[in-house]
């Protein structure tokens, strides 16, 4: 498909593009990049209507916190609104280096690196360190941001099925044991809601010498003690290499990080490209990551609230029979398993003042075409009452 693509010229890329929009707006059949045009918590207004969130990645609801809205305030008004610059030259800020102490001691690591997107980070977490001649053992599953990370290492990947620490131990028992070897999975899988078997595949790693990395975006904040991750929830701190991920869910920012060793975080610096040349975290960004860090810490009920309204969403949507692909978490998908099937239920959600997003193949396995939907604990009561009843209309217009 790669192939064919870059066969085209620009002009007839260009037309098809063209074409595709035409098709799009005869159809009505535009569910991405739909601009809002106000946001204020789990309420948002679209074409001029007011509509509740159900697909942000605010899971604590931090974003609107009073401290972490002050905090980023303050940050800009001390330290501008960029630093203009990548940290290794004239980009390096003291906010920054005060954020990745906090970050690692709180991960109960030796160091920490932020860069200026979550994808960037998890990304370099696996181009920096495997190379070509090594082998990568992935979930199948991974997030995109991981399999760029793969193609530029140049690695050769050998995939196991999601999830399934017996394929993973059938793959890795097929590779010469002198060869250098790397562990790539997610801590919570965001498209399933599923959580990784860590003990096991962690487990398996180490037997067959794996340098591991978790990406856990979607773990923390969510699972461990105080929102440490996935893999404080199963206590395998020493057994993880790298534990990477992003501050745009339950930090209320943007931006992602790298915990690790001291040893890993310096060779990060001074051998990842993707490091070196990309500009610094804008201050604002790093102070608000800051506060809500200090949020999850000291102010317990928001973690709570998030799983008492993950629980009362899910038995809505049991009670419905809509297939939730066996979420454990608060990203909770409704699987379909056909655009059309998809399309008609995100429009008639939309209708009831719902607004989620389509997840259709081939960025879904084909037939399991979905809804995601995520829960905040900023959702109340009411509003996830009008949730059901939005889905109750959805599965009869279905």
């Amino acid at each position: 498909m790669a192939l064919t693509f870059f066969k085209r010229s620009p002009k007839a890329i260009i037309q098809r593009a063209r074409d595709d929009y035409a098709t799009k707006m005869r159809l009505k059949y535009a569910p991405y990049y739909l601009p809002m045009e106000k946001q204020c918590g789990t309420e948002i207004k679209l074409d001029g209507r007011d509509m509740i969130m159900l697909s942000s990645n605010d899971y604590l609801g931090l974003s609107f916190h009073p401290k972490v809205i002050e905090a980023g305030q303050k940050a800009m008004e001390l330290w501008g609104t960029s630093p203009t610059g990548a940290r290794s030259s004239n980009g390096s800020r003291a906010y920054h280096t005060q954020l990745e102490a906090k970050l690692a001691e709180f991960l109960g690591r030796e160091a920490c690196h932020i860069h200026a997107a979550g994808y960037l980070s998890c990304l370099t977490s696996v181009a920096a360190f495997a190379q070509k001649g090594d082998f990568i053992l992935a979930d199948k599953n991974i997030h995109s941001c991981l399999w760029d990370g793969v193609r530029l290492s140049m690695a050769t990947v050998e995939r196991f099925s999601h999830n399934n620490p017996e394929d993973l131990r059938e793959v890795a028992s097929t590779i010469e044991s002198r060869r250098a070897k790397m562990l790539v999975i997610e801590g919570v899988y965001s498209m399933e809601g599923h959580i990784a078997k860590m003990p096991e595949i962690i487990g398996i790693g180490e037997e067959y010498g794996c340098f591991s990395v978790v990406d856990d975006a979607h773990g923390f904040g969510v699972l461990g003690r105080q929102g440490r991750g996935t893999v404080d929830h199963f206590g395998l701190n020493d057994q993880v290499d790298i534990i990477c991920g992003s501050m745009s869910k339950s930090l209320a920012s943007t931006g992602g990080f790298i915990a690790a060793s001291h040893d890993v975080i310096e060779y990060l610096r001074t051998n990842s490209k993707q490091t070196i040349f990309s500009a610094a975290v804008p201050p604002s960004q790093a102070a608000v990551a800051s506060a809500a860090l200090d949020v999850m810490q000291n102010e317990p009920e928001h973690h709570e609230r998030l799983w008492r309204n993950t629980k009362r969403y899910t038995d809505i949507l049991k009670n419905l029979g809509l297939d939730t692909w066996g979420s454990e978490t608060p990203a909770v998908p409704i699987v379909l398993g056909s655009r059309e099937s998809v399309y008609r239920f995100w429009k008639a959600l939309l209708e009831k003042g719902v607004f989620t997003v389509m997840s259709i193949a081939p960025a879904v396995p084909p037939g399991k075409d979905l809804i995601r939907t995520a829960i905040s604990a900023l959702h109340t009561d009411e509003q996830i009452d009008r949730i059901g009843d939005a889905m109750a209309y959805a599965v009869k217009k279905l």
